[in-house]
């Protein structure tokens, strides 16, 4: 089911045309109507939220880190004032390297009169609090207790396949550690799909974002802008793809149920300036064809 804008929406996104109220998981939202179609040859595809649910709920662990940390340099915020101060920035932030949180979190200590430590000292201990629930799903999918697909967004694998028979070169960029986002691919059965065109964060933060990737996309296929698709959960990919001209696929999953829409990923990625949203992709042919791509 396409679903176009609603004059009646009380929602008012960034280019004031009006939206549709969310819709369910197997409808698509049209934001703009003026975005490219037709003449893709690249698609830069985010990982955690847009394809892999191995690490759902992540915010529910680095927010609450980040909390005990701010805490503990003595300010006089409660709780609560600190968790919205915190999430806030966490997910203003999503999309970027996890480094980019930690970084603003030593910005937060600093102004609580805290000396934090290196940035990279706070990832690594982010890192191991969330692989304690990451390895527990990666362990039932490797032991079969636990399906690929129930650890994927619906309809990813076709949504891939579909990319691929049309001849558009996939890359996939994750605001992850590379390491962990290789493997997990690999796991879910996703990494062939990309051809070895696979990027996450890396230590060396410098040498890695998305808009990189975009470059490196426009490069290599030697194409304007507008033939670059960008299908992500985040505001990052979402930014850089409309930024070159290209098309952007806001995916408001709901990570918890695998159905329907996250209204806060919905109004994020519409102020990001997603053309089209989507809760997954079951409704593929209709997303394709909204594409052009038929």
């Amino acid at each position: 089911m396409l679903a176009m804008s609603d004059p009646t929406s009380k929602l008012h996104p960034v280019d004031g045309s009006t939206v549709a109220p969310p819709g369910s998981s197997g409808s698509i939202e049209v934001i703009r109507t003026d975005y490219p179609r037709g003449h893709f040859r690249a698609a830069i595809i985010d990982f955690d939220g847009t394809l892999s649910l191995l690490r759902r709920n992540w915010q529910d662990v680095m927010i609450p880190m980040m909390v005990e940390i701010l805490a503990q340099t003595g300010t006089d915020e409660s709780r609560e004032e600190l968790y919205q101060v915190v999430e806030e920035y966490v997910m203003r932030l999503n999309g970027k390297q996890t480094i980019y949180q930690m970084m603003q979190l030593c910005e937060e200590i600093r102004k609580r009169g805290g000396k934090p430590l290196d940035p990279l000292v706070y990832k690594h201990q982010y890192h191991e609090r969330l692989y304690h629930q990451v390895r527990q799903r990666i362990e039932a999918v490797m032991q079969g207790q636990v399906s690929v697909e129930e650890m994927t967004v619906p309809g990813s694998h076709r949504l891939l396949e579909a990319l691929c028979s049309r001849g558009i070169r996939l890359y996939l960029a994750s605001g992850t550690d590379l390491c962990y986002v290789e493997h997990e691919a690999r796991l879910l059965g996703l990494w062939d799909y990309f051809e070895g065109r696979v990027y996450g964060a890396l230590d060396d933060y410098q040498k890695f974002s998305k808009k990189l990737v975009v470059q490196r996309m426009l490069q290599e296929t030697r194409e304007p802008g507008s033939a670059i698709l960008g299908i992500g959960d985040g505001f990052v990919e979402i930014e850089e793809v409309k930024r070159v001209g290209g098309t952007a696929v806001g995916v408001a999953s709901n990570e918890e149920t695998r159905c329907g829409i996250n209204a806060w990923k919905r109004t994020r990625l519409i102020r990001a300036g997603a053309d089209l949203i989507v809760g997954d992709y079951r409704c593929l042919p209709e997303l394709l064809a909204a594409l052009g791509i038929a």
